[in-house]
């Protein structure tokens, strides 16, 4: 991608309005742009971290055997009443359309799934099965926050499980657990999310979630000094000693929540008459389970725990180019030598971003690199060409090198 080109704005002053990191680095960097509170663009930089982790998150998901599907965003009050929600769930949102028929706009899919899996599920040969969406949902939050961590409108990747039998699904439910914690490793926060223990409330005893620490947290748990478990505040008066060792030291730390599982059990699937005929051709309920990850959130959470007073610094994993190649002079030399590079490493598979802009200054231009935070810098000089090199920096790190022009892509490699 010639950066000339590029669908973006940079800027390199702090924003007076962001309330968090990852929001005021996000804008500046032209990843995100503000429609309104709650509500923001991805940038094409912006779109295509997004589509990485996307793309993690999938992989994963299928190999726990879920199908990927994609249900509507725009709900029938009717499902909506059968398990009593349209009128106790307040983040809804609600609409009129055409002879007064209302509707709500999808916060959550569980009155969608369930009658749509009765169409399916009539056997216990139909089971086990799983299903999983990345789709957008709306949730009408009371105060939208932290730049894109709370937002109003979201893309989420929410799975559902149906399951014969308490046992197989537990055994699943653990699964997708290392599932989790499988991508957020991927995602370069493994080392910061802890699987959390929360209050499973009128679904089961608990349920858990994936809390990232950072001071942008909103959420406060409670990690056990001897195992890393964690609690989180609303359950922490009632588990005074670890449940796995029974110490009764903790540490508190802020996070945010980035991801969720929860046993839903026969919840959603009674209202909805969802059953199964098992062996013996007795009628049972289905259980189910849900898997929520919010892909928005987790951008900025890592945003959150990757950054310095320069700016992002991206994990390979998701970064939304490898390398940053940057020409400085406009010389033939440097030019032809840096155009050469761009075509070698597009060749190769290497995404790339080629900072080929004629009117910026060389600190303009490594300032804005530093802030966009992609993992690799290469530098085409006049005076890397005096030693047939260019300059290589790592995001992450303090020292270039110098690097042979024609071992450039092994280097990278």
């Amino acid at each position: 991608m010639l950066q000339s080109k590029l669908f973006y704005k940079a800027n390199r002053n702090k924003s007076a309005d962001a309330d968090s990191v990852s929001h005021d680095l996000l804008v500046r960097a032209g990843y995100v742009d503000q429609l309104m509170a709650g509500v923001y663009s991805f940038m094409p930089l912006g779109f295509r971290v997004l589509k990485n982790i996307e793309n993690i998150i999938r992989k994963n998901m299928e190999l726990i055997d879920g199908q990927e599907l994609l249900l509507p965003s725009l709900h029938p009050k009717e499902n909506w009443q059968k398990t009593g929600r349209w009128d106790t769930l307040d983040i809804l949102f609600k609409l009129k359309g055409a002879g007064d028929k209302e509707y709500a706009l999808g916060s959550t899919h569980e009155e969608i799934i369930a009658p749509l899996a009765k169409k399916v599920i009539f056997s216990y040969r139909d089971l086990p099965l799983s299903v999983f969406q990345i789709q957008t949902k709306f949730r009408n939050e009371l105060r939208a926050k932290s730049g894109i961590l709370r937002t109003r409108e979201f893309i989420m990747k929410d799975m559902y499980s149906f399951f014969t039998n308490q046992d197989d699904f537990d055994i699943y439910y653990e699964k997708a657990a290392k599932s989790y914690e499988k991508i957020f490793k991927e995602c370069g926060i493994g080392k910061v999310t802890y699987r959390t223990l929360a209050s499973g409330g009128t679904f089961s005893k608990y349920s858990d979630e994936f809390q990232a620490i950072t001071d942008a947290g909103e959420d406060l748990i409670y990690i056990c000094t001897k195992c890393s478990l964690a609690i989180n505040k609303e359950i922490k008066e009632e588990t005074p000693v670890c449940t796995k060792c029974k110490n009764d030291q903790f540490e508190e730390k802020k996070a945010v929540e980035v991801g969720n599982i929860f046993k839903l059990g026969t919840k959603f699937s009674t209202p909805f008459d969802l059953k199964f005929t098992d062996r013996d051709a007795v009628d049972k309920p289905v259980l189910m389970g849900c898997y929520g990850i919010g892909l928005g959130r987790l951008l900025g959470t890592i945003v959150e725990t990757n950054y310095d007073d320069k700016g992002i610094i991206w994990p390979k994993s998701v970064a939304p180019f490898q390398v940053h190649l940057i020409q400085i002079e406009n010389t033939p030399n440097v030019k032809k030598a840096a155009q050469k590079l761009y075509t070698d490493l597009q060749k190769e598979n290497i995404e790339v971003l080629y900072d080929d802009r004629q009117t910026k200054m060389a600190g303009e231009k490594f300032a804005e690199s530093d802030l966009i935070g992609i993992p690799v810098r290469l530098v085409v000089s006049e005076r890397t060409l005096k030693e047939n090199s260019v300059e290589v920096k790592e995001r992450a790190k303090e020292k270039a090198r110098l690097v042979k022009i024609k071992d450039t892509i092994k280097a990278l490699k």
